[in-house]
């Protein structure tokens, strides 16, 4: 006789347990492939990131030390060059490896103190290194519109003035968040710029990025105007004369019917007959058009100083424009914070630091022969 409260135990079917097992096995295998597919992906990330920042630190000594090691290159436009890559080196040590750091692991474990001594030299050096391009610019500038007068006034003390002013206007535009930082009780697991005070954010992006922008395309549009000016000026201020060349050519049997020549010997020379003729020594002359020749000279100089001012501008511009959209726009529209292209957008600002010193000293002749002469050096010497 059955009792009215007991309970039957149900049966288990034998498939649904196997399955459920093999749910549970089939889950676990694809969160290990997942955990390496993303250990994969931050240990290439970390490389990466490491890399660059060894580039540019070194890019960077190279400049500084090929400038210290050349008297040639010890005058005031090349100390604005070594001050930027000063401000270039100091981003490469005080603020990539802690951002590359950030950028892998995605959380921050450095405490409060060390976030805001990260923030304020990332936005101290990046701002001194844009606004060092500025005064680069300045400098050239004043060079080629008043050549004869900013002779007597381009001194080092000038340019220690002007990269003075640099850093007091990228410190102005880095203090602010100070004023408001809050203590937090709790783990500070982020680090980034308050986006609350939308005033700050105006301020921070045109003083460190529109307005020297501006600056820069007005400037060097006018550098270029005006270099294109002088050198078409100079073009046409001498006339034209025609120039000959003399080249001696020896053991040449068809130069007799190629060029004209002139044959010395002795009197009997000009009755000579055209087998000995073509094996004596002869003076091609070649006649060449100056003016086509400063012409031509002239056009490659436009070429070039085309290229380098839009070298310098279009590195510039890609680089940082990117990030400084982005940073204005996220107060306005909060739906566009996506932290994996706020990261890609500031290590494209970064990789401008490493750019830098390829452009400035590559285009510079006495630049690439003292860099030459030190790696050489520094070869022989290991």
């Amino acid at each position: 006789m059955e009792h009215a409260g007991e309970l039957k135990p149900t049966p288990v079917v034998y498939g649904e347990l196997l399955n459920t097992t093999n749910y549970t096995h089939g889950n676990l295998t694809s969160n290990e492939e997942e955990k390496d597919a993303n250990l994969a992906l931050q240990s290439g990330l970390a490389v990466t990131l490491t890399l660059i920042t060894l580039a540019t630190t070194l890019s960077n000594a190279f400049v500084i030390a090929t400038i210290y090691k050349s008297r040639k290159l010890h005058t005031p436009a090349n100390f604005l060059i070594a001050s930027l890559a000063l401000t270039d080196l100091l981003v490469s040590i005080l603020v990539m490896p802690i951002s590359a750091l950030y950028t892998v692991s995605q959380t921050w474990t450095l405490g409060q103190v060390m976030c805001d001594i990260w923030l304020s030299s990332d936005i101290t050096c990046c701002t001194a290194s844009i606004l060092h391009l500025c005064v680069i610019a300045l400098d050239r500038y004043w060079a080629i519109t008043d050549a004869v007068e900013y002779c007597n006034k381009r001194t080092m003390g000038r340019a220690a003035g002007m990269i003075a002013t640099a850093w007091v206007i990228a410190i102005s535009i880095s203090l602010p968040p100070f004023f408001w930082r809050q203590v937090r009780a709790e783990e500070v697991t982020s680090c980034n710029v308050n986006t609350d005070h939308i005033f700050y954010t105006i301020y921070s992006t045109f003083g460190a990025f529109y307005i020297p922008t501006l600056l820069l395309i007005a400037l060097y549009g006018r550098i270029y105007v005006e270099a294109r000016k002088r050198i078409l000026k100079q073009a046409r201020k001498k006339p034209g004369k025609r120039l000959t060349s003399a080249h001696l050519i020896t053991d040449s049997p068809g130069s007799v019917a190629s060029s004209t020549s002139l044959h010395y010997g002795t009197n009997g020379a000009s009755s000579c007959d055209a087998t000995s003729c073509a094996n004596a020594h002869q003076v091609k002359v070649t006649v060449s058009d100056a003016l086509l020749e400063k012409k031509r000279i002239s056009a490659a100089r436009e070429r070039r100083a085309t290229k380098t001012l839009g070298i310098i501008l279009g590195a510039y511009i890609i680089c940082w424009l990117p990030f400084f959209i982005y940073t204005l726009l996220v107060p306005a529209c909060e739906s566009c914070l996506h932290p994996e292209l706020f990261d890609i957008f500031t290590w494209l600002g970064y990789l401008n630091s490493l750019i830098n010193p390829i452009i400035y000293t590559m285009s510079n002749e006495d630049f690439k022969q003292a860099f030459h002469k030190l790696i050489q050096f520094r070869c022989f010497r290991a």
